[in-house]
């Protein structure tokens, strides 16, 4: 669910952010994923720890609620 999110969130920002871009932005954040990482969580393969959705929030500037909403959610 959520990796759907953070995928919907990277391709709908203008200009879309890559997910070394992504990488990058978390690595400020102090969060060391990579993009592989980055992949097996957008494609439902590793799950997401609480403070990582948090920096996933900032880096993509979208609300941590937003993230966590299901595909029914608003």
């Amino acid at each position: 669910m959520i990796g759907a999110r953070i995928r919907q969130a990277r391709l709908s920002a203008r200009p879309p952010v890559t997910q070394e871009d992504l990488v990058a932005r978390l690595q400020t954040q102090g969060l060391n994923i990579d993009q592989a990482m980055i992949s097996r969580i957008e494609s439902g393969q590793r799950p997401v720890s609480d403070f990582e959705v948090v920096a996933f929030s900032k880096a993509l500037k979208v609300k941590t609620s937003w993230l966590l909403e299901g595909d029914n959610g608003g």
